[in-house]
């Protein structure tokens, strides 16, 4: 498949709320900026941003922690 029609998942999970403190949804870590983008960035750009989720994630667990 080429880099033009690849297909990348969505990290919605469905849990829907945004955190008034950081900006983050509770479910997949977005900025409401970040989810309303999504269908129009490129594959190279939703791959980036889910490592950047990845990594914001891992923050918020141990900032919890």
């Amino acid at each position: 498949m080429s880099e033009n029609t690849e297909e990348i998942q969505s990290p919605c999970i469905g849990v829907c709320s945004i955190d008034d403190t950081t900006g983050f949804c509770h479910g997949c870590y977005r900025t409401k900026d970040e989810i309303k983008a999504w269908w129009n960035m490129a594959p190279t750009e939703q791959k980036t941003l889910l490592s950047a989720l990845d990594a914001r994630q891992s923050e918020m667990v141990s900032f919890d922690d």
